[in-house]
């Protein structure tokens, strides 16, 4: 998130709290894509990592881009940390250890969505190479130890950081060296997205393995095709991970917010000052905890707003649902992986089919899933045999959804062809990680140095 959240409009009720999630529901025609994309900063002069202040530096990033945009600067405690398009289409955000976000604007196909990204790219290497700075697409930092990965001058990340060891062995990890590709997509009703929610936390593994990249950890082979998604299984388990109500078949906003509601707080920001709040759950807050630490002490829709971003369940609702669990990639990857879900999700007959295909998975299953995709990939074994077989089925299913939509360019070429990167990894039998692995025992002569030239934007 670009910027945290100020809506002062105090909260009454519970039910209030639901009623600003079904706020997202819209007509079918009015269904958007939104697409987020993170990649690592370094100097290419010997792959290190860049700081956050010098002439060099990733404020010297976000100045350049300020100034080629026109863009809001977003500034906490006199630092820029992220750029605001003025009209809400679109921001640009730091991640803890200086991964550098694009949050895309709401678009109306993948023509558009791919359009940005190529744009935003091409606008950041403008200011970035004069610097000897490029941008590397991977799911995780292939070569910097946590000492020498930078650290952001952003508020809520100094909270985060402190509490993170406290709830889970990886939370530093997630925050200071991972890198992932996601896409918000929207609902029609509470029906829509308890549908589009069950299927796409059946499916989300699959994600990870189709687009597993970050084979490397500190120069070498870590054992795993998606250290990302290892990552995590073990972050913060009270946030984190599949949410088992979410099976039900009567889920709905509610069940969300009775959910939201008990997990520990981050933060909330009065007069522009971050409180570390992370002692109290959003109930206790409701209730009065907070009274006596902070002036301001009852709760608003700014504060819950806030809140529901702070959750990382591997969909994560808000307004909108957030597709969460893909590694970062190449720049063709940015757009495969929306075509992905909305090929899934936004197509009527493709939606049925997928939730055709998983009616009766289990959640024990899914779960089983998601703890052995990290190391095997699409190699895992579901339901008595390989995952590719389901993968199969699956971008089958996404393909025709896009064909359906009939979104077409000036060339009249439909959506689907952005699953390209999916149908070679199928093709070969080896995900992106898979391929690293054999160029680093072969041509790259064990080092990962190659990666930053080979990977990069």
């Amino acid at each position: 998130m670009a910027r945290d959240t100020t809506d002062q409009t105090p909260i009454r009720n519970v039910a209030e709290m639901a009623d600003y999630l079904a706020a997202g529901n819209k007509p079918k025609e009015k269904f958007r894509i939104g697409t987020e994309h993170e990649k690592f900063v370094f100097f290419t002069a010997d792959n290190s990592p860049v700081p956050y202040f010098g002439d060099a530096s990733i404020s010297a990033l976000l100045n350049g881009m300020q100034a080629k945009t026109g863009w809001e600067p977003i500034i906490d405690a006199g630092n820029i940390i992220g750029l605001a398009e003025p009209s809400g289409m679109g921001a640009i955000s730091l991640e803890p250890g200086g991964q550098f976000e694009l949050s895309g604007a709401p678009l109306e196909n993948l023509h558009q969505t791919c359009k940005e990204s190529n744009q935003h790219l091409a606008t950041l290497r403008e200011i970035a190479e004069p610097l000897g700075i490029r941008f590397l697409g991977m799911g995780g930092s292939p070569k910097w130890s946590f000492a020498e990965t930078p650290r952001m001058p952003k508020s809520r990340y100094d909270i985060m950081t402190r509490y993170m060891p406290k709830v889970g062995s990886q939370g530093l990890d997630m925050m200071y060296r991972t890198c992932t590709i996601q896409v918000n997509l929207d609902f029609s009703s509470e029906a829509d997205m308890r549908r589009k929610m069950q299927v796409s936390l059946k499916l989300q593994s699959l994600a990870t393995a189709l687009f597993a990249s970050s084979p490397f950890t500190e120069g070498k082979p870590n054992g795993l095709l998606s250290w990302r998604g290892n990552i995590w299984r073990d972050t913060d388990n009270n946030r984190a991970g599949l949410i088992p109500f979410a099976f039900s078949p009567d889920f709905g906003f509610e069940d969300y917010v009775a959910w939201a509601l008990d997990v520990p707080m981050y933060f909330i920001v009065r007069d522009g000052k971050y409180h570390d709040c992370t002692h109290v759950t959003f109930r206790q807050f409701m209730a009065g905890a907070l009274k006596g630490e902070v002036a301001d002490y009852e709760p608003n829709f700014g504060d819950w707003t806030n809140h529901l971003s702070t959750l990382f369940p591997d969909v994560r609702l808000k307004r909108f649902l957030e597709m969460r669990g893909a590694d970062g990639g190449p720049w063709r990857r940015i757009c495969a992986l929306p075509a992905f879900w909305v090929g899934l999700l936004y197509d009527d007959g493709a939606l049925d089919a997928a939730e055709a295909l998983t009616r009766n998975w289990t959640f024990e299953e899914v779960s089983a899933l998601r703890d052995t995709v990290p190391a095997q990939g699409l190699h895992v074994e579901f339901r008595g045999k390989p995952l590719f077989n389901v993968a199969r089925e699956v971008l089958s299913i996404a393909r025709q959804g896009l064909v359906a939509r009939a979104r077409l360019n000036s060339d009249g070429v439909d959506e689907s062809v952005f699953l390209a990167p999916l149908d070679e990894v199928l093709a070969k039998k080896a995900t992106l990680a898979e391929d690293m692995l054999a160029l680093y025992n072969g041509r790259w002569n064990g080092s990962v140095e190659p990666v930053f030239s080979e990977y990069q934007y």
